[in-house]
């Protein structure tokens, strides 16, 4: 199976859809009149979804287990068509589509079985996903693609050439992978005020985004965020507790980081750790969705509202 490790959970929620073509409208009619031989078409045939939607792992070999949250099993007919409808949610770190359409397959599959005895001219047809929704794609914006982005890595044996940088050029990667445009790649020593000067000349330059790396932890030499804290207008501390929530589902040592976010003028500022895994893992934690903040400053209303 795929390595779904590094996702988020997040609400996730698919429909599909399912048809089954009977070969007259007396099978509809006795169908609707619940005079089957083989009992209660409708009911039989929801119960056997359920049962399909909780054990879509056992069946689809690279579809991870997961908790089915909800299961909505709904019938719609038109002429000699019964359409099948299956709506599926989770809250976990992969999507529900191929559970819907398991559902809605074996839906009518018990809806053929049942019917069969009756009517010889019965077909399933238009298996098809009809809609998917919570993944990281949705939380993906428009048009924040190409704001400029600063790394600074904070390291005074990687600035004294002793070590090479691996934490900032993963932050870069995966910047450039939500289509931000980095600029500004510097590496300075743990001193707290180049680091200082550092953030004001970038936010002076209107830079969109600046990230730090290093200088979070609890060394005598970790002074990133005593640097950062008092130049930020606002604080983000939900994005703060995010990165720390992520973390500490993979390593106990997440809780000693000591991350800061917040903004100073229309500028994001990330302090985040300086080992390459904690950076990259940071950065998964909490984009693209972090990038609303922009949309938010530009007074776009909250999605719902």
């Amino acid at each position: 199976m795929i390595d779904i490790t590094h996702k988020s959970s997040t609400l996730r929620r698919a429909i599909a859809q399912a048809i089954v073509k009977v070969g007259s409208l007396e099978t509809i009619q006795a169908l609707v009149d619940r005079k089957v031989p083989k009992g209660d078409v409708f009911e039989m045939a929801k119960t056997a979804g359920l049962f399909a939607a909780k054990r879509t792992a056992d069946m689809i070999p690279d579809c991870h287990p997961l908790p089915i949250e909800y299961t909505g099993i709904s019938y719609q007919i038109e002429g000699n068509s019964i359409y099948i409808f299956a709506e599926i949610h989770t809250i976990y770190k992969t999507g529900v589509e191929v559970e819907a359409m398991h559902t809605a397959s074996v839906v009518a599959l018990t809806m053929y079985d049942m019917l069969k005895p009756i009517d010889k001219n019965i077909s399933i047809e238009q298996i098809k996903l009809i809609e998917k929704k919570g993944g990281k794609t949705d939380y993906s914006l428009k048009g924040t693609e190409g704001l400029g982005a600063s790394v600074i890595v904070c390291s005074d044996s990687i600035a004294a050439g002793k070590n090479e940088d691996k934490a900032g050029k993963a932050i870069i990667e995966k910047l450039e992978k939500y289509g931000l445009k980095v600029v500004d790649y510097k590496i300075i020593p743990d001193e707290k005020e180049i680091i200082q000067q550092s953030l004001s000349n970038l936010a002076g330059m209107g830079r969109d985004v600046v990230i730090f790396t290093g200088g979070t932890g609890l060394s005598p030499r970790d002074v990133t965020p005593e640097a950062i804290r008092p130049l930020l207008d606002k604080e983000i501390p939900g994005v703060e507790e995010a990165i720390r929530v992520y973390g500490q589902q993979r390593t106990p040592y997440a809780m000693l980081s000591r991350s800061v976010v917040g903004l100073i003028g229309k500028t994001l500022v990330l302090a985040l750790p300086g080992s390459t895994k904690g950076a990259s893992e940071s950065i998964d934690a909490v984009f693209p969705a972090i990038l609303h903040i922009f949309r938010v400053m530009e007074g776009t209303r909250h999605e719902g509202a």
